[in-house]
């Protein structure tokens, strides 16, 4: 049986890998086929396929369920009850509407929108909505988030923007989003939003710096409920029963133990529906259930059985969960825990059992995290070794001993006040670690590397006496250490990032680094932090040579004070220097400048008669083993006359095309003299600029130039000087993703 449990595990979870699903005649196959094996040996294969058929049939309709092509990008107007805890910031209000309906179209399940100074909206309500609808997108970078998966794992079929609306009906049955008001509105020492985290799951209200923090320190599990909280929960419920049963004070006629287990999952469950039941939080109470079930009756079954049977359970009532990266740590957590306190010899001391599974969690979960591609907090060991405890034994009991007695006078808020006090001195402490020992973004690692890692990683926790279990470390270094890209004398790594509406470009010879631009900023919400620094540490940059903001504008510069901030920049140069951070000491872009790095050369160029800042954008020139590369920033038509005067207006390989495919730019003589036999497109999906414009798109189509588009493809690689193919990170083919298509094959004139 626990091998067909094992089966049933590895085919719900083969949805991971999946590049497409099958057919739908497949899946109707596969169970029928799966029940002809099951009387026989091939009971495990019946059992793996059972699993994969119903993982695939979930997912299939979930794909089935997002908007439809036809309406992307449409303005409906439609009605639906707000569900889940809304959350406002900058102005913003984001809410999921459920039960939605239009008059004429069909509409997805869930559909998570944004209110641009739209009026405070509660749970429950019905409003009716001009959304402006869209499929689910996001930004697509290699090792980066894949926001796709997070809406798919969600059931979010559509996303959009409210243009203007109407509430239908109060808010009922409500009471979650009354009790966020009513802790937000206590005093708890400026820790509110905290407390509302803690008690209902809500981390909206958290500031970007507390998150920050949490994630430097390794500690964001403790802000999330999770496993910890429900188990504690349970645990002290359990644990009160059994000293009640011990000393006597449990009445005798009603049997401790089963009585204990009920108890402890009766409050498993309500802190889970506090807390909203999410995906987590069932995965939580899944796991609480059946650790209380082998507590009560089937303690024979050794430990893993237990965990064999939550993974299961998880999977089968949510199989889109193994999308989420929580998924994964959590139960490898689990594990991790199992596989170092099973098997010893003797019991540690309590204390050398606490500080020890801290380390072996973060040994444990290091190969995880670096192949969801996650920062790695150096500090996590130590911060957890006094944030869990502290926040497990006095902030947690506190926050909700508080909120269960709001209602009486003084003593609810009191409660709520001290344990505001207490998470505000944790955060204190948490920062300053912070700022000492901030979050490692380790480099990408080949998969054989990364293999020889996971095996060290088993190594190390395996108990003392193990063959070969010191040669662990080795193997766990090999990843944190391993071989960096050797890029050929000549040539030039080129990477367009997909930021959005905006604009960034990583070249990389073989001793240098030049960022030409640094993604977009808009309020808090900064792509710079989010996308360009990340993406710089992964391919292994310490440091950048040359940081070129081709203008002020903020979509290309907005994110040059964080990169500053997160690496070292040796040189910043930009076409304006008015509008950038005093910090960053600015240089003026000069024309002509001309330099060498490792047999590759780079040539600056500025209009010397513009006057606003697109036309300020200072243009860089590469050329690497004769293969050029043009980066154009934004500069318009008049700037592009003057280019064609100078000596970058020669054939070229590789263009950017200016200021995002405007009509503004990308003029017939300039693209006629140029001719690039391929072009990059930076922009935004469905950008309310309608960047590219058609008549951009048809001259490079004349032309029969390649278009590389990062709203279409995601990021784009390029190996300038080789002559070869660019990758592109959405010909990663995953089942939840569109393929590859080129949309602007079609028959256009040459305007």
């Amino acid at each position: 049986m626990r091998t067909g449990m094992f089966a049933l595990a590895l085919g719900l979870l083969a949805l991971r890998l999946l590049p497409v699903l099958p057919p739908v005649g497949w899946l109707l196959v596969l169970p029928v086929v799966a029940l002809m094996l099951l009387p026989f040996r091939t009971y495990p294969l019946a059992f793996f396929l059972l699993g994969l058929a119903w993982a695939c049939f979930s997912a299939q309709r979930a794909l089935d369920d997002r908007l439809i092509p036809a309406l992307d990008g449409q303005t409906r107007w439609l009605e639906g009850r707000v569900s889940g805890l809304p959350q406002q910031s900058s102005g913003v209000v984001r809410f999921e509407l459920s039960d939605s309906r239009s008059r004429q179209d069909r509409l997805p399940q869930r559909i998570r929108v944004s209110w641009q100074g739209g009026p405070p909206v509660r749970s429950g309500e019905r409003w009716r909505l001009a959304v402006t609808l869209k499929r689910p997108s996001g930004l697509l970078n290699f090792q980066g988030f894949d926001q796709e998966a997070w809406l798919l794992a969600q059931r979010v079929g559509a996303t959009g923007s409210v243009k203007d609306g109407q509430r239908l009906a109060p808010a009922r049955h409500a009471w979650r989003d009354g009790v966020r008001q009513q802790l937000l509105a206590v005093d708890a020492r400026g820790r509110e939003a905290g407390l509302a985290a803690l008690v209902l799951g809500d981390g909206s209200g958290l500031a970007a710096e507390d998150w920050r923090i949490l994630q430097d320190t390794g500690t964001v599990h403790l802000l999330v409920i999770s496993g910890q909280h429900i188990g504690l929960l349970s645990g002290l419920i359990y644990a009160l029963v059994a000293g009640l049963a011990r000393y006597g004070c449990w009445p005798r006629r009603l049997p401790w133990l089963p009585w204990a287990c009920g108890l402890a999952f009766a409050a498993a469950l309500a802190y889970g529906l506090l807390a909203g039941f999410a995906v987590p939080v069932q995965r939580a109470c899944v796991m609480v259930g059946l650790v209380l079930l082998w507590r009560l009756r089937f303690r024979h079954l050794g430990i893993w059985w237990p965990l064999l049977l939550a993974l299961n359970a998880v999977l089968l009532l949510e199989p889109l969960a193994s999308l989420q990266p929580g998924f994964w740590l959590s139960f490898a957590a689990v594990a991790v825990l199992l596989l170092a306190f099973s098997g010893r010899l003797g019991p540690w001391r309590a204390w050398q059992a606490w500080t020890r599974a801290q380390w072996l969690i973060a040994i444990g979960l290091f190969p995880l995290l670096l192949i969801l591609g996650l920062p790695i907090s150096l500090s996590a060991p130590l911060a957890n070794l006094f944030a869990v405890p502290w926040i497990s034994l006095l902030v947690l009991p506190l926050a909700l001993a508080g909120t269960l007695l709001l209602t009486v006078p003084w003593l609810g808020s009191g409660l709520l006040w001290l344990a505001g006090g207490a998470l505000d001195w944790l955060f204190k402490a948490l920062a300053w670690l912070a700022g000492h020992v901030p979050a490692w973004m380790p480099a990408e690692v080949p998969v054989g590397y990364w293999l020889l890692s996971l095996l060290g990683a088993v190594l190390l926790l395996m108990p003392k006496g193990i063959p070969f279990r010191l040669l662990g470390w080795p193997l766990l270094l090999l990843a944190v250490f391993p071989p960096r890209e050797s890029i050929p004398l000549g040539q030039v790594a080129v990477e367009q990032l997909d930021v959005g509406q905006g604009l960034s470009i990583v070249l990389r010879t073989r001793n240098h680094v030049l960022l030409y631009d640094a993604g977009p900023r808009v309020g808090d919400f900064d792509l710079g932090e989010r996308v360009v620094l990340p993406a710089l540490r992964k391919l292994g940059v310490g440091q950048v040579d040359l940081m070129l903001l081709s203008h002020a504008d903020a979509d290309h510069a907005g994110g040059a004070a964080a990169v500053a901030r997160g690496l070292p920049v040796r040189r910043v140069v930009g076409g304006e220097t008015q509008g950038l951070p005093a910090f960053l000491d600015t240089q003026a872009c000069v024309s002509g400048e001309q330099w060498e790095w490792d047999g590759v050369v780079f040539q600056l160029w500025q209009w010397a008669d513009a006057r606003n800042g697109n036309a300020k954008s200072c243009v860089l020139q590469v050329q690497a083993n004769g293969e050029r590369l043009l980066l154009t920033g934004d500069i318009d038509r008049e700037a592009e006359r003057a280019l064609l005067a100078t000596p970058l207006a020669v054939a070229t390989d590789w263009l950017q095309v200016p200021h995002h495919g405007s009509r503004s730019s990308s003029s017939w003589p300039f693209v006629q003299q140029l001719a690039p036999k391929a072009v990059l497109i930076s922009r935004g999906r469905g950008n309310g600029f309608g960047h590219p414009h058609p008549q951009v798109v048809a001259r490079y189509q004349y032309l029969r130039s390649t278009l590389y588009d990062s709203a279409e493809q995601g990021a784009v690689r390029l190996r300038l000087g080789a002559f070869e193919a660019p990758v592109m990170a959405r010909s990663q083919r995953r089942f939840w993703r569109a393929p590859v298509i080129d949309s602007y094959q079609r028959p256009v004139p040459a305007t």
